[in-house]
């Protein structure tokens, strides 16, 4: 195999506006991509620095919002994010101590869970 890897992860929302207002403004990811391409606007996000993205995809595009559980965001500072996030008025739960680490858990707007953990 000669995978290298993942181009993109795809995120469902019901609202691209407002899903690019939480993820490049509340998470400071950056705008990889904004292109209206016929009916489909397609609208990339990424961690600074980040080969990866994720295309926040409009239910026009066959997605149900709010089904994405589960993936995990790497953090210098645990504390610091939940609490910038907490003050942003997203709600975040824990951190909490896991086997393998300390972890959170955040919501977008539209119901997408994500894990967020500290780097070891």
């Amino acid at each position: 195999m000669n995978i290298t890897h993942t181009r993109f992860v795809t995120v469902p929302v019901s609202d691209q506006d407002r899903a690019k207002q939480f993820y490049a403004g509340t998470l400071g990811f950056e705008v990889v991509a904004d292109h209206q391409m016929g009916p489909v606007r397609w609208l990339g996000v990424a961690p600074k620095g980040e080969r990866t993205y994720f295309v926040l995809a409009s239910e026009s595009m066959g997605f149900t919002p709010g089904t994405v559980r589960g993936t995990m965001l790497v953090t210098s500072s645990l504390d610091a994010d939940c609490a910038e996030l907490r003050a942003a008025g997203v709600e975040v739960e824990g951190p909490v101590e896991q086997p393998w680490g300390r972890q959170a858990t955040l919501k977008d707007p539209d119901g997408n869970a994500f894990v967020l953990t500290e780097e070891s």
